[in-house]
């Protein structure tokens, strides 16, 4: 070393830190949004809003499991659409016009949860102000404990656009929590419960010069969140993907006797194995007569007959991103003929839908077309007397946006380029319906991703067989797990 000059030395220490940031950041996906994405999407909020008027969001609330355990954290979409911040206690203001607050001239303003290295030790690093800066690109960051003392007056605004609150947010004793941020902002408005008992309900927010305003806020975002950006459509597809191919999995290694809960299982290890993060919503596993409740998610039958259909209907979330894809396969491998008149119906039905989801045509005519369908095909087959009987065998929508949320906010009135909306009819007949009892615990439903373009619709998440003959052909393949026994335990 002694005789290395030290800018040499200095070289090599520099290339070191160099290579070890490097390796550390390689061992992180590297395909999230970008901070310009983020940036951009606020720009288009910021077109939208009205005149003199600012927007306030904030963070998601931590919400207890059971004594100290809390849920996995989940940001609020409309915060993290619009800045990337994924951590708790955080307030965005976006307003419509430059603002000068003391000697600075702002158009927006972040207020971040504070660093805290006894509390970063327990539950991982925290941005700051320097991280939310440098990491999602705002110029004008703060500690949430600062909004307290922060020179704003909200009474020069015509409009002050914010979301309902709900009543699911706790005092932490942290006077920078999400508690203290809701309660501290409603005294800087003036929000008076007292003389004003709700003021974002529909009566109040028909009146033109409402100051409070909940509904302009969701009509604006829901206009920007239905129509899926470039860098939107990469993360969401491959979300589509990810759930396909763990339908295409399940349907080579299903077995009569398998549990619900295995079968969710071998969804869900699929999911961690391609990336995706979390599930986007409870995943449903219905067996039997089970396959007839809509939002099933006990998934604890412990054994899966060898005569019954299982209803799949789950979706991976990758990046915030999440898929809702849904397959019903006979879990011997092999439709009855009851079983596969009722799912050829329904994929009748689905693929007719489809055809609709062409750009200018309203958003309410694939539902109309499967329902048809389903109601000719259900009195053809004796189930419902006639095709206008009414009936809770059909007793959902066929379509519905997704995106950050499995349920994407969206104006549903006419499909629009690059909107992804699915396409999910369904028939369910519970035991002891109104029916000839061969139809009895016989519940299907085939949902798909569908992509709108130009040239027509593209079914994101194709890669999962959908004909009752494709399945029945994937059935008989090999799957890796078929060999993945584990000892019996007591």
């Amino acid at each position: 070393m002694k005789n290395m000059n030290f800018k040499k030395v200095l070289t090599i220490v520099f290339y070191f830190f160099a290579v070890t940031i490097y390796a550390q950041n390689r061992s992180l996906p590297q395909d999230y949004l970008t901070k310009e994405f983020h940036k951009n999407r606020r720009e288009a909020l910021r077109n939208k809003l009205p005149n003199n008027s600012v927007a306030v969001f904030f963070a998601n609330a931590v919400r207890n499991r059971a004594n100290d355990v809390e849920y996995v954290y989940h940001q609020d979409p409309n915060f993290y659409y619009l800045t990337g911040y994924k951590e708790p206690h955080a307030l965005l203001l976006i307003f419509k016009d430059d603002q000068k607050v003391g000697n600075t001239v702002i158009n927006e303003v972040l207020f971040v949860q504070e660093k805290n290295e006894i509390a970063e030790m327990w539950t991982g690093k925290r941005l700051g102000i320097e991280g939310a800066q440098d990491d999602l690109g705002f110029r004008i960051v703060f500690n949430g404990k600062e909004f307290k003392s922060y020179d704003i007056n909200f009474s020069k605004f015509d409009k002050i656009l914010f979301k309902n609150f709900e009543n699911d947010v706790r005092d932490s004793k942290d006077e920078a929590d999400l508690y203290d941020l809701i309660k501290i902002f409603k005294e800087k408005i003036s929000y008076d419960l007292n003389n004003l008992k709700n003021p974002t309900s529909d009566k109040i927010e028909d009146e033109p010069n409402i100051k409070f305003d909940s509904k302009k806020l969701s009509s604006i975002m829901a206009t920007l969140r239905e129509i899926k950006t470039k860098d939107e459509l990469v993360l969401l597809k491959k979300a589509v993907e990810i759930s396909a191919v763990g339908q295409l999995e399940i349907m080579k290694a299903m077995h009569p006797d398998m549990s619900e809960t295995e079968v969710q299982g071998v969804h869900e290890f699929v999911y961690k194995k391609y990336g995706a993060e979390y599930e986007g919503y409870p995943s449903i596993v219905g067996a039997g007569g089970n396959g007839c409740i809509l939002h099933y998610i006990e998934n604890n039958k412990t054994v899966v007959g060898n005569g019954e259909l299982v209803l799949m209907d789950l979706g991976a979330e990758y990046h915030g991103y999440t898929a809702d894809v849904t397959r019903t396969i006979p879990a011997n491998g092999k439709f009855s003929k009851e079983q596969k008149l009722i799912y050829d119906l329904v994929y009748k039905a689905q693929e007719e839908g489809i055809k609709a989801y062409e750009i200018g045509t309203n958003m309410s005519k694939p539902n109309d077309i499967a329902r048809k369908i389903i109601n000719d095909g259900l009195a053809k087959l004796g189930i419902i007397e006639t095709a206008k009987s009414r009936h809770l065998f059909f007793p959902h929508g066929t379509s519905h946006h997704i995106g950050l949320d499995v349920h994407d906010p969206g104006n549903y009135k006419k499909f629009e380029e690059n909107m992804v909306v699915t396409m999910e009819p369904g028939i369910y007949i519970p035991y002891g319906s109104d029916c000839d009892e061969k139809w009895w615990g016989i519940g299907v439903r085939i949902e798909d991703d569908i992509l709108v373009t130009k040239n027509g619709p593209i079914n994101l998440s194709a890669l999962a067989p959908r004909t009752s003959e494709e399945i029945e052909a994937t059935m008989k393949l090999p799957s890796v797990l078929t060999n993945f026994n584990l000892p019996k335990l007591d």
